[in-house]
């Protein structure tokens, strides 16, 4: 009888089926007990090659002293090798059909050794004592009617420490500074790029070479462990980006396992990503499904992560994505949906929800796909939430106008309310955004350096009212001048200087303020947590709205004003009678502004104003953002409603400053 730890019957019936989730437990390097001798036990998927032998430097690297055996006719080699303990170091050498003989990092290895070295180490995932159970309860199931503000975090530039390897904070320092400071600025959770094993460190992480192996440039997989712990433990959920969509070329990873297109299509119209250089995973082969299915499930079963955002989600819906005509395969009806990938994300995202509820999978999806959030049974592809790379894009080319010619852009800033509960989304403003020469964001804001600080408070001020959970790339929240590279520490000797400062302190207040208030959340996913009060006030770059909330208690009058006019005495539609109380501006002179605020609480009157039967006079900054909070009433029927007044500003006192003038 074959010993328990060895690849068995239902082993190989599962895999070959695509339905093993937990199929690392038996590929890949584990340490077992063989007939009393102690070692590692070792299983690779490689169909078509000649052989295969486990080489190491138990063995001087030498491919005839352990020859693994074919496990039936699964494709599947394995070995028993007595002594060889946790920290040793291993790889394959497959051996093709022609004779040729490639050294092969396991695909399923847990540790791998620090680029550029690339072999595999002997580890052990079991000892690790995990503390997170109060955590892992509470978060048993996933309420999409909660705060989430995620913090994107590239860990080796983070921050840099003199005594690590190339400046690197090991997993367990960065957790306690980064769990400090996130806990500080009032995150939910964060989202850490790059932490499957990759031998480039300009990649980011997003050509991944041991999908199973936490990087070992921060530490061993019991250091990740305990950073995920940790956070858990300071109440902050841990989100990775997960890359299914490609992988690079290098010899030593994935491509050409066996000496054939294993993992990738073998068709180059299909199997290659013209524009980044990687092969692309072929998800009609169930083997690989497997692979992928049961990586997302190992990153959340065995690490405990709290969810995976899944990078280049449209490069697999489409098969002419980053193809020019005659350059890529459609599919059977001639169409460009990649058939394969959308049957593997439907079965990823079913699987994972039935065996983790709680678990988050969010799509960067870059195109107007329907139904990503949507149920699969339902035609969807089951995702928890999409990256609303619409909101980005248009929020961005409008912040960069020049006040004055904003009033051409209303729609960028108004056309994502008209589809704000199509799907449920993510707002991002993420790393993609401050690099190769698209500034960072404060760089971006036009004007003098006040009026950038003014432009990003307001920013983000919108950023936060607007429908959808947040995301911001780390260094924004202090407003960073350079744009990000991976290679050097964010600019923290900022902080030294006032305005950075105060930025720091304004989006510490914003996103507590965020968690504060449940209309800006609770309702999320339902229209009935929006109301417009005039979004079509293009000539003064303005935009009003209110967040609802269920009990009609505690909800919110978002005022947001984008040009440097100061308004003295200004005037708004409001929903309801009652008082309105200010209760955020992003014009206190605390964060830098020019201290145009509201201090008594204000009545609504009776004055017909922005086609509502109310309205409120106020003070307002200029680049300001005024948020009010008010109980909602049905207000009281009228026999005879007199005729509302559009959204004109006539008789209203406003202060130019000199750049409004000319």
């Amino acid at each position: 009888m074959e010993d328990s730890f060895r690849i068995e019957d239902l082993d190989m019936y599962l895999f070959a089926r695509g339905r093993h989730y937990q199929i690392y437990e038996k590929m890949g390097a584990h340490l077992a007990e063989e007939n009393g001798r102690k070692g590692t036990y070792f299983a690779v998927w490689a169909p078509n090659a000649k052989s295969v032998s486990v080489v190491g430097d138990f063995n001087g690297w030498n491919p005839g002293i352990s020859p693994m055996e074919p496990v039936q006719q699964s494709g599947i080699w394995d070995l028993f090798v007595p002594g060889v303990e946790r920290g040793f170091l291993y790889k394959f050498a497959v051996e093709s059909q022609d004779g040729r003989i490639v050294y092969k990092a396991d695909p399923y290895g847990n540790e791998s050794e620090l680029r550029p070295n690339n072999a595999s180490i002997v580890t052990n995932l079991n000892q690790y004592q995990w503390t997170d159970q109060k955590w892992q309860k509470e978060h048993a199931l996933h309420n999409t009617s909660v705060p989430m503000a995620i913090y994107e975090v590239h860990p080796g530039s983070w921050r840099k420490c003199e005594d690590g390897e190339d400046g690197f904070y090991n997993y367990r320092k960065l957790a306690a500074e980064l769990a400090d400071y996130v806990q500080d600025m009032g995150y939910t959770h964060v989202e850490l790029i790059g932490i499957s094993e990759h031998p480039f460190d300009g990649s980011w992480g997003y050509q991944v070479t041991g999908y199973y192996a936490p990087t070992s440039r921060y530490g061993t997989p019991e250091d990740f462990m305990y950073f995920v712990d940790y956070m858990h433990q300071h109440g902050i959920g841990v989100i990775l980006d997960w890359v299914p969509a490609h992988f690079p070329k290098d010899e030593f990873s994935l491509g050409r396992f066996d000496g054939t297109p294993l993992y990738e299509h073998p068709d180059p119209r299909r199997g290659e990503h013209p524009d980044w250089g990687t092969y692309c995973f072929n998800y009609a082969k169930n083997e690989v499904s497997n692979f992928l299915v049961a990586n997302a499930l190992f990153w959340i079963e065995k690490f405990h992560v709290d969810g995976l955002r899944v990078d280049a989600v449209a490069s697999m819906l489409y098969l002419d994505y980053g193809r020019s005509a005659g350059n890529w395969l459609p599919n059977p009806d001639g169409g460009n949906e990649n058939y394969d990938a959308i049957e593997f994300l439907k079965h990823l995202n079913s699987i994972v929800q039935k065996r983790n509820p709680g678990a988050m999978m969010i799509a960067e999806e870059s195109t107007a796909w329907p139904k990503i959030t949507g149920k699969p049974e339902d035609g969807g592809l089951g995702f928890t939430y999409k990256w609303n790379m619409g909101w980005m894009h248009d929020f961005l080319e409008y912040m960069q106008c020049d006040p004055y010619f904003r009033q051409y852009h209303q729609n960028q800033l108004t056309f994502s309310f008209s589809y704000a509960y199509s799907e449920k989304y993510i707002l991002v403003l993420s790393h993609d955004e401050v690099v190769h020469l698209k500034k960072s964001m404060i760089s971006k804001m036009p004007g003098s350096m006040s009026e950038k600080f003014g432009n990003l408070r307001v920013g983000y001020a919108l950023m936060t009212m607007h429908p959808g959970k947040k995301l911001l790339f780390m260094g924004q929240e202090f407003g960073q001048l350079q744009e990000w590279s991976e290679a050097r520490s964010l600019d923290w000797y900022l902080l030294d200087q006032k305005e950075h400062r105060q930025l720091l302190d304004y989006c510490r207040a914003l996103l507590h303020f965020y968690r504060r208030y449940s209309a800006l959340y609770e309702l999320d996913d339902s229209p009935e947590g929006f109301q417009w009060i005039n979004g079509a006030d293009a000539n003064h770059n303005m935009l009003t709205f209110c967040r609802m909330t269920k009990s009609g208690k505690n909800c919110l009058l978002c005022h947001f004003n984008f040009s440097p006019v100061v308004y003295e005495s200004f005037r708004s539609g409001c929903p309801c009678p009652g008082t309105y109380t200010e209760v955020f501006n992003s014009n206190y002179e605390r964060f830098g502004g020019d201290g145009i605020v509201n201090e008594e609480p204000i009545q609504a009157e009776e004055i017909s104003w922005d086609y509502k039967d109310y309205s409120i006079g106020y003070r307002l900054g200029g680049f300001g953002a005024c948020i009010f909070r008010f109980d909602y009433v049905k207000p009281p029927k009228k026999e005879k409603r007199d005729k509302t007044v559009p959204a004109s500003r006539e008789g209203e006192s406003a202060v130019c400053t000199e750049k409004e003038t000319k």
